[in-house]
């Protein structure tokens, strides 16, 4: 049996640079770069505040986002704000997501 382990970026750490990863990241600590992934999912949680560009297989938003999104898949829960654009082939936005900017699907 094999589980993909979870990274987690605790709130109270503050990054400033790039981050790369493999599996799946969950986020909630305060990050100023890129967040990249070839195909693993990443979770921004309620405590986060991100000032960079995200690429991943999956986004799941909770906290804040200023920097584009590239995924193929994008969901937006009910708390998260982003300032920025979105590129995904399929997203799913909660009632009281905030988005200030485009949107490219498909």
């Amino acid at each position: 049996m094999s589980t993909n382990p979870t990274n987690v970026l605790a709130s109270g750490i503050e990054i400033i640079g790039s981050i790369r990863f493999q599996n799946d990241m969950h986020i909630d600590g305060k990050i100023d770069g890129k967040i990249e992934s070839d195909s693993g999912k990443v979770t921004i949680g309620e405590m986060a505040d991100i000032k960079g560009d995200i690429s991943a297989g999956e986004v799941h938003v909770y906290g804040h986002v200023t920097g584009n999104i590239r995924s193929g898949r994008c969901h937006l829960r009910e708390q998260a704000v982003i300032n920025g654009d979105i590129t995904t082939t399929t997203l799913s936005m909660d009632e009281g997501a905030h988005l200030r900017g485009r949107a490219e699907i498909g």
